[in-house]
């Protein structure tokens, strides 16, 4: 069974920024755009490189190694190099806690 996890505090996540939390083995990285937060396994599924060091273009991540390209609100890949999605975390906010179900 699935349970959710505090990553972080939404009052530390401006919108435009990124937090990244460790759970268990799991890296996972929360984007704040425009107020709505996403989050996604912190690992390009092409070469494992952290998406946390990416850039975004609304609810786009480009990953900062080799240019492949997810959807923040599905993890879906858009771009090679990258040929399969990355891990969608679904979100919830508590109080100023953000939490992912993992």
């Amino acid at each position: 069974m699935a349970d959710f996890v505090t990553v972080g505090k939404l009052s530390e996540v401006p919108p435009g920024e990124r937090l990244v939390a460790q759970i268990g083995r799991t890296w996972v990285v929360a984007f704040n755009v425009g107020g709505t937060i996403y989050a996604l396994e912190d690992q390009c599924s092409h070469e494992e490189y952290p998406l946390s060091d990416g850039f975004l273009d609304g609810t786009e991540l480009e990953c900062a190694k080799h240019g492949a390209r997810f959807d923040l609100r599905t993890g879906k890949n858009l771009t090679p190099p990258a040929l399969v999605p990355v891990q969608y975390y679904e979100v919830r906010i508590e109080g100023d806690d953000i939490q992912v179900k993992i």
